[in-house]
């Protein structure tokens, strides 16, 4: 599934190709995505120039002329930058047309979206509810810290939770826990403050790393060009139950927690 790096890799990608240019038509083959695409999609945008190509969590929103596209890649889908006219692959949902080019939507398990708004995207019900961003300024352990006093859950499934903060995905949670030697069960109200402050700085650098890696490619994510992210090449436990330790030697483990596989190293983490 697409994360945090994976999204703003592709905004990354596809701003110097749509900002400020104008939508000149929508293609849609398949309407019936996570939530139905508007059906008067191609009357509402085409005409209007792209003011910001921005990101919140794993939405991107494309900020139009009195109005704003909320996109999301669902399970496994990418968005391609393409010349105008290129035949559609069986997966090839939605197409917005700007002029010579077109940004694709490809969208293989139709767990995606593309929704328009003409409210503040802000308060969006898909939006407003989301925590800070883990690579803004203002993101600190502390933080983290006190939302996690009051809760007993385990802390992979705290940082998860996108009322806590947006965007660290299965992937990222492992490796940051990893990373921070916290295990991810251990429930979250019985971590010190100087651990969650390590957490959030390797949240932060592994975020980070994965976005100048171009993201995590396990099966579907492709760059805005088609190409694969090399992160993966870098994951020290996430998949590799079985296998030593990268830091001691032992041997990975592997165990659900809230329904997703969750990796860690029993002598290291704790």
């Amino acid at each position: 599934m697409p994360e945090l790096p994976e999204v703003e890799i592709s905004r990354r990608g596809i701003e110097p190709h749509i900002l400020g240019r104008e939508v000149t038509g929508v293609v849609v083959r398949q309407p019936r995505l996570r939530w139905p695409i508007p059906p008067d999609l191609g009357r509402q945008v085409s005409g209007r120039r792209v003011e910001a190509v921005e990101r919140r969590a794993k939405y991107l929103l494309l900020r139009l002329q009195q109005g704003t596209l909320i996109i999301h890649l669902g399970m496994s889908g990418s968005l391609r930058i393409l010349p105008s006219g290129t035949p559609p692959g069986r997966h090839d949902h939605v197409d917005l047309l700007f002029g010579d080019h077109c940004l694709r939507l490809r969208d293989p398990r139709r767990f995606g979206a593309v929704l328009w708004t003409r409210e503040a995207v802000e308060e969006h019900p898909l939006i407003r509810h989301l925590g800070p961003e883990p690579l803004a300024p203002e993101f600190s352990g502390d933080g983290i810290y006190q939302l996690a006093r009051a809760r007993r859950v385990p802390v992979k499934n705290l940082i998860m939770d996108g009322r806590v903060m947006v965007g660290v995905g299965n992937i990222y949670a492992n490796e940051a826990l990893f990373a921070a030697g916290i295990h991810p069960h251990r429930p979250c109200n019985r971590i010190s403050l100087a651990r969650y402050r390590d957490l959030s700085e390797q949240i932060r650098r592994i975020l980070s790393e994965a976005i100048r890696q171009g993201g995590t490619t396990l099966r579907d994510f492709r760059q805005e060009d088609g190409r694969p992210g090399y992160f993966a090449r870098r994951l020290t436990v996430y998949g590799r139950a079985g296998e030593p330790c990268p830091g001691c030697g032992g041997t990975i483990r592997q165990r659900h927690i809230g329904q997703r596989s969750s990796y860690f190293c029993p002598h290291c983490q704790r």
